[in-house]
């Protein structure tokens, strides 16, 4: 139910159980293979997560699927790729597809006032069904922790949770703020319920999963997982794994009901890629970045969020339930997605595992940017001693790196010493150049920011620098 954030690990690989491949239509070779499989193995060991479940799509097409660890650590039965995981708010994305559809169709307009179809809420003659999808309603979560309270072992109803958590207050003004709400999408589902007139699991069965032949997916919302799927675990700081307890049915609902293979959860990202299941207008609305009031980017879509990593547009979202997480990641233009399950919720390792499985699908992008944060050291390295390699850099550079420049630049930064370390922190482009910006550490503390212009030759028109 909670989007995670985490970031890459890397530490010694052990690789945790038994792993198997199933067939995929276009596999990665084997040195990638060999690669992915690192990340993942090294993942597990650093952070005693039990299992994961790891597909990656190539080309439009699965290319790698492959499990680790351990599904159940009682009688140390080892996770295979035929086992379902529940995948929490990764089901949001779907929940906002059903609203697509139903707008397609003409019976909803996503910006229709909530109160059209649930009345009685806060402000819900106010709210758009577009604010509950993208968290900007001001309806107040009702479940923001990361493990499951005593009020929720028990059986509820998405009514009963409306009227406890949508009938307050507002936390803000709608549109002024985002903020991740799972009742946001307690709405959204009664709302698919209202309009279709099916429950919602039956209008997802029907209109998405059956034609995209996802068969293995799992309504968690009414029972736990079958016994030859994984268990999922909890720990109390660096404790030992416990079997994490199952929320009572109904809390789940619209917000983080499903659960499946990563391989189906793939099929899903394959439809986004290939525009199969919705209109190209709606797709368009589904990963289309939201504005507040005041114009303020929120970088997150209907049920994803969006953005870019080194200039590669992604759609991506993480889910938590109790025992469980998991991270689904879409690069759309490039054809590519990461699916990584894994049973050991408030953990990083699925995080960690689909970001360092990015780098290497985009391995040319990050040794670029590798390459140019190791020349932008050598440029300030020389500036330091009041010299510059003016073979890297335009006419317009050189003369702005004036005689005056250089006795400025290695007076005030030569005591400096030695750089500790360079990294780029951003890319964007502008004038026909591409900019990149860059952080500079050193030993002593001190930090600065140099950022830079190159031209389609590859030298630099610019190169600049101020500390932080």
């Amino acid at each position: 139910m909670k989007k995670l954030t985490v970031s890459i690990l890397f530490v010694t690989l052990i690789l945790l159980g038994q792993a198997i491949f199933i067939s995929a239509q276009n596999t990665l070779s084997a040195d990638m293979a060999a690669a992915v499989d690192k990340v993942a193995g090294e993942a597990l060991a650093e952070s005693g997560v039990p299992s994961a479940s790891v597909v990656v799509v190539r080309d439009g097409k699965i290319a790698y699927a492959k499990a680790f660890g351990k599904a159940k650590l009682e009688g140390g039965v080892p996770a295979t790729v035929e086992m379902r995981y529940s995948i929490g708010s990764v089901s949001k994305q779907f929940t906002a597809a059903a609203l697509l559809m139903l707008q397609e169709e003409g019976k909803l307009s996503l910006d229709d006032k909530v109160g059209k179809y649930i009345p009685g809420l806060t402000r819900a003659n106010d709210i758009t069904i577009r604010q509950i999808l993208t968290h900007t309603s001001g309806y107040q979560d009702y479940w923001p922790q990361d493990y499951v309270m005593p009020p929720m072992l028990k059986p509820t109803t998405s009514q009963a949770i409306m009227n406890t958590w949508a009938k307050k207050p507002l936390d803000f003004e709608p549109g002024s703020t985002y903020q991740y709400s799972n009742t946001n999408y307690v709405i959204a589902g009664a709302i698919i319920e209202k309009v279709s007139g099916m429950p919602l699991m039956d209008f997802l069965q029907k209109r998405i999963f059956a034609p995209l032949k996802m068969t293995s997916v799992a309504d968690i919302d009414k029972a736990r997982l079958g016994d030859t799927d994984p268990t999922g675990y909890f720990r109390y700081g660096i404790g030992p794994l416990h079997a994490a307890p199952k929320e009572g049915p109904g809390w789940l609902f619209a917000a983080g009901e499903l659960a499946m293979t990563a391989s189906d959860l793939a099929k899903w990202d394959i439809s986004i890629i290939e525009k199969s299941l919705l209109k190209p207008a709606s797709y368009a609305e589904f990963g289309r970045d939201t504005l507040l009031n005041n114009g303020v980017s929120i970088r997150y879509g209907l049920g994803v969020s969006v953005g870019t990593q080194n200039s590669h547009h992604f759609l991506s979202h993480s889910g938590e339930v109790s025992g469980f997480v998991s991270q689904n990641t879409v690069f759309p233009e490039d054809r590519a997605a990461i699916v990584v399950l894994t049973n050991q919720d408030a953990s990083a390792a699925a995080g960690t595992i689909s970001n360092g499985i990015s780098r290497l699908l985009f391995r040319a992008t990050f040794a670029s940017a590798e390459a140019r944060s190791e020349q932008a050291k050598q440029i300030f390295a020389g500036l330091q001693k009041g010299t510059i390699d003016r073979s890297l850099f335009t006419d317009d550079a050189n003369a702005y790196f004036s005689d005056q420049a250089l006795k400025d630049l290695a007076a005030t930064l030569g005591s400096l010493g030695e750089i500790k370390s360079v990294t780029q922190t951003g890319s964007s482009l502008r004038g026909g150049m591409t900019g990149r910006s860059f952080n500079v550490s050193f030993a002593n503390g001190r930090s600065f920011r140099a950022w830079t212009y190159e031209m389609p030759d590859g030298k630099l028109e610019q190169y600049q620098i101020a500390e932080n």
